[in-house]
Parts: C-alpha cells; structure tokens; sequence
C-alpha cells in the first residue's frame, strides 16, 4: 500500500504552519507536505519544524498558478500515488487601511481565495483515494457576508441546486460589479474578503455532494471550516486565539476517523457544524 500523505497549502507561517505541526503532534500516518509559494520561507519553516523532530516536506505551490498546481499533483501521483489529506489554507486580506481601489481588491482577493483555491482542487481532486479527508479553510466573515447580501443573493447562495458553474459567475459577477463601484447597489456586502469566503463556504457544499455522487462508497468527507479570529500577520496581534488554537478545527476535519459520515459540506468553527 503507497504511504500516506496529506497536503496544506499556505503554510509556511500562521495557521497553516500551525495545522503542519499539529498533523505531526498527532502523529498524522504518513508524509506532510508543506506547500508555500516562497521557496526559501517554505524551506525556512520546514527546518524549523525538522529541528523540533518533525518529518515534513516541502513542495512549491503559487494556488494562483494553475501550472502551479498541476506540478503538484504531478509529483504526488508520482511519489505517493494519490492524496489522503488536502488542506486548502492560503488565502489574503487587504488591511482596513488599504489604499487600494475596493475594485482591485475585491479582484486579488477573489483570484487567491476563491480561484486559487478551486483551482488547486480540480489539479488534486482526481488524486483523492478512499476515505480521503478535505478542509477548506472559510471564515465565520463568510456568514456574516451573505447574511447582509440582498435576499436574492442569499437566495442563490443557500440554493442547493446551484452549480458550481453558476457559483463562479457569481463570484465574476462581485468583482465586475467592484470594478464598476455599484456593488451596493446590487446587493452585495462591502467586504471583499468575506464575499470570497461565501464562494468557499459555498464551493464546499456543491463540491461535497459532487464526491457524494462521483465517489459514492469511498467514505471522502470534504468540510469549510472557520479557524477563528488569529493572531497571523493577516488578522492582526489583536485577534484572540493563538496560531495553534485556530489550527485545531482544521486539524480534526483532516483526521476524521475512518467509517465517519459527517460532517461533509459543512462549515464547522470550533468542530461544532454552523448554521449557514
């Protein structure tokens, strides 16, 4: 049988360094790769971790690199043969001091956290072997997001038919209208960062009942979850949970036990499953 192997994206410092660490605390039965798009701070983390007796290795990965990401799944087919833990943890923020058009935020943003993240799971979702586990990492800001959206967008968002076609010309459809400056006015919220966090959250759902169809029998289990406020270089010193704390949540959707039915497609924020 190939060795294991599981997968974090974003990771050589914040939460998604944290999630690396706790999956070899827990004494995760296999390698972890340690993805980043920075060769020497990718590098960098992993001697760190290495110090502390940790095995772990690291890959390359820009998510808004398609080519990026196809290398990924490249080598991953070669050396293990397949995917047990997909991890999708990079993502921005533009700061509230940000003197960027809302425009051209909203448009970076989207391509990095919604695009980048869509794209690293069309290269190694064909990877994913039985009882594989998926987290994407979302934000409680995804919920507070939709719940200011027009009711019509609220509507598409919690439609469980939606495709994941349509979500993705929702989500062009935020950044024209950032672009033009009349999102507002069509009903969308005023945070760039939280809208791409509903595609996630919702690209969560539709992916889940995509594996439900496809892979029916194979026990995958592919969950959003929220880390929670954390003190990164992204949220700020003034968040309340540590790295490691904010790692946890992550962590226990990637190692679901084996013959567990849920959650899937769910958002899970302190392993408890949200409203949404």
């Amino acid at each position: 049988m190939s060795k294991k192997v599981a997968v974090v994206t974003g990771a050589n410092k914040g939460i998604g360094y944290a999630i690396v660490r706790e999956l070899c605390k827990t004494k995760f039965p296999g390698d972890v790769i340690l993805t980043a798009r920075n060769e020497k701070l990718g590098n960098e983390a992993v001697e760190k971790l290495k110090s502390e007796g940790f095995q772990v290795v690291y890959h390359p990965l820009d998510i808004c690199d398609q080519g990026s990401a196809i290398e990924l799944s490249n080598f991953l087919r070669k050396t293990y043969g397949g995917l047990d833990v997909l991890i999708n943890n990079a993502g921005i923020a533009f700061k509230n001091d940000a003197t960027e058009p809302f425009g051209e935020q909203a448009e970076v943003t989207m391509r990095t956290n919604f695009w980048g993240t869509l794209w690293v799971c069309r290269a190694l979702f064909p990877l994913l072997r039985p009882n594989a586990r998926v987290v994407n990492v979302s934000s409680f800001v995804s919920k507070k997001a939709l719940d200011v959206c027009s009711p019509q967008l609220q509507a598409k968002f919690r439609d469980i038919e939606l495709s994941e076609e349509d979500l993705c010309l929702l989500m062009g459809e935020f950044v024209i209208a950032a672009k033009q400056g009349n999102h507002l006015a069509q009903g969308w919220p005023k945070t760039a960062y939280g809208t791409t966090k509903i595609g996630v959250t919702v690209l969560s759902r539709i992916q889940a009942h995509m594996l439900t169809k496809t892979r029916a029998g194979d026990g995958i289990l592919l969950n959003a979850c929220c880390p929670g406020w954390v003190r990164t270089d992204m949220a700020g010193s003034d968040a309340p949970k540590t790295p490691e704390e904010g790692a946890q949540t992550p962590t226990y959707l990637a190692l679901l036990p084996e013959g567990a039915k849920e959650p899937h497609g769910q958002l899970v924020w302190d392993k408890t499953v949200q409203e949404w």
